[in-house]
């Protein structure tokens, strides 16, 4: 976000882009499919044969140690949780065009828009993403992983790109780039908007899709190196202007720079600073010039933030950066805040960033803290029967989506306050890694009180006081929900692959030097281990 100068001492928002989803927010998608095998429960479009590497298995990536809070997992728990992936998996069956490969951005049943034909950089991002959980998971084999992720690299290599970035949408149909959902091909690239956190998402798939998969390693490399994330740095200067040194939201080819930047570091955008940073096109100035708060005198924020200013020296430019840690509290738990108080924004980045394993003191504990009282917010303000307030689709048929979120865990103020009127499975799988027991006792009280679990698993979202159901999937939710079982199962999931990446081992310093402000929350029995 970009903020104007002050009126009576309080800054205003001058413009704001909700840094949730970019791009990926969809409207409405069913095919036909053609199995790998019987058991393989894929989609596989008849094309020609892809050679496959020496050995199929995939790559070895050790276990992590994470932070979690309450009980572990049982036995019992695992195996429902991976029954659930498998049936998530089968929605790839419907969703991935045999045309071009690519995954429609969502399906819709019982009277939802049927097909959304058209894609972004996100959408493309969970299908990769969902492809090497269920090779890790073995849901699907290892040859069927490489095959499918092989399949989606190549269909990437075809789409028009700006200097290596996905425009905003394609078409599933064509592979065409798009002016937006259900639009036209667009008439030139210039002024196209090239979205800055969905870029992120696209680019932590090829980080780990490159691991995973060493036999598409250098494919998947040349279209990571191609991305140069410095073009959305703001580099004016730091000691005048209180953005410099963030992230713009994106760029308008052959234009410019949004006119907005992600002032927040616990908002989803984070993929794209630790890309950025990871692949060294960006400095490590975006992760400490990012506010944990606002800033103090932005009095029209949620709470007042509380928190003390500790100098830390970068790891690899040795500049020396004054960080205001700040943090809010809520129900007695201290944490740092998003923007509009969804779990999207702060539980979705740690699917792929080991936040748990090497933040300790900083993301890690504030994922777990960040999702309690989110928990808290729900169950005991709202007194819902279940949780997980996150963006999704507005329950019904219509296929509107809206902004869900906890306001109390969000910074933007009553005037940016997300709606609370649904909650989305999704989120509980967010959580899961984290408040294992809590998650899951969640997910079976969706599963049994509503009628949200379909064929290809949890619909998108529930009224949980009517019980009214949006009976669609996003290929957005759905990879979500299929890397936080993965996590939660495979000690670290696809996190595995991305910290053995030099990405990862680039980002890494900066999770273990930083101390938030923040307690663990209380009657949270904390562990670190990967025995789960």
């Amino acid at each position: 976000m970009r903020f104007a100068g002050s009126v009576s001492g309080q800054r205003k928002p001058k413009k704001f882009l909700w840094p949730g989803l970019g791009a990926a927010v969809g409207l409405s998608g069913i095919l036909v499919w053609s199995p790998l095998s019987a058991a393989a429960s894929a989609p596989v479009p008849v094309k020609a044969k892809v050679s496959s590497p020496p050995s199929e298995a995939l790559a070895p990536a050790p276990p992590l140690d994470m932070l979690y809070a309450g009980q572990a997992l049982n036995a019992q728990q695992r195996q429902s949780l991976k029954s659930m992936a498998a049936r998530t998996w089968k929605f790839f069956s419907v969703d991935v065009s045999p045309a071009t490969d690519l995954p429609m951005d969502n399906v819709g049943f019982h009277g939802a828009p049927a097909q959304g034909q058209y894609t972004s950089p996100t959408d493309i991002a969970m299908y990769l993403w969902s492809i090497t959980a269920a090779a890790q998971m073995r849901i699907i084999s290892p040859h069927a992983g490489y095959v499918l992720a092989s399949r989606e690299l190549g269909a990437i290599q075809n789409l028009e790109k700006w200097h290596g970035f996905l425009l905003s949408w394609y078409s599933t149909k064509s592979g065409k780039a798009i002016s937006g959902p259900g639009e036209g091909p667009i008439a030139s690239l210039n002024g196209q908007f090239i979205s800055t956190v969905d870029n992120g998402w696209y680019a932590s798939s090829l980080a780990v899709v490159r691991n995973a998969f060493p036999g598409l390693g250098p494919q998947a490399t040349a279209l990571l190196e191609a991305m140069n994330f410095g073009r959305f740095y703001d580099s004016g200067n730091q000691a005048t202007n209180i953005t410099a040194g963030q992230m713009y939201g994106g760029y308008y080819a052959g234009v410019g720079p949004a006119s907005f930047e992600y002032g927040n570091l616990n908002t989803d955008p984070r993929i794209a600073a630790y890309m950025g940073m990871g692949t060294g096109t960006l400095p490590g100035d975006v992760w400490w010039r990012t506010w944990r708060t606002l800033p103090a005198d932005f009095t029209w924020q949620t709470q007042p933030p509380a928190g003390p200013t500790v100098t830390y020296t970068d790891p690899y430019s040795g500049k020396s950066f004054p960080v205001v840690e700040g943090h809010y509290t809520y129900d007695g738990i201290t944490y740092v805040p998003s923007w509009g108080g969804s779990e999207f924004e702060a539980l979705m980045a740690p699917l792929v960033v080991p936040e748990s394993s090497w933040g300790r003191t900083s993301f890690g504990l504030n994922d777990i803290n960040y999702a309690q009282a989110s928990i808290d917010y729900a169950t005991q303000a709202l007194k819902y029967p279940v949780w997980g307030l996150s963006p999704a689709s507005v329950p019904g048929t219509s296929g509107a989506y809206m902004a869900y979120g906890a306001y109390p865990m969000g910074s933007g103020g009553s005037g940016n306050a997300y709606a609370d009127s649904a909650v989305t499975p999704y989120a509980s799988f967010l959580a899961l890694p984290f408040l294992p027991q809590q998650s899951y006792q969640n997910i079976e009280k969706l599963r049994n009180s509503y009628n949200v679990y379909g064929p290809y698993g949890f619909y998108d979202a529930v009224d949980p006081l009517t019980g009214q159901v949006a009976p669609r999937y996003l290929v957005l939710d759905q990879g979500m929900i299929m890397a936080g079982i993965d996590d939660a199962l495979m000690s670290g999931g696809l996190q595995r692959y991305f910290a053995e990446d030099p990405v990862g081992q680039h980002v890494k310093p900066y999770l273990e030097m930083e101390n938030f402000s923040i307690s663990p929350a209380p009657g949270l029995h904390l562990h670190y281990g990967y025995e789960r």
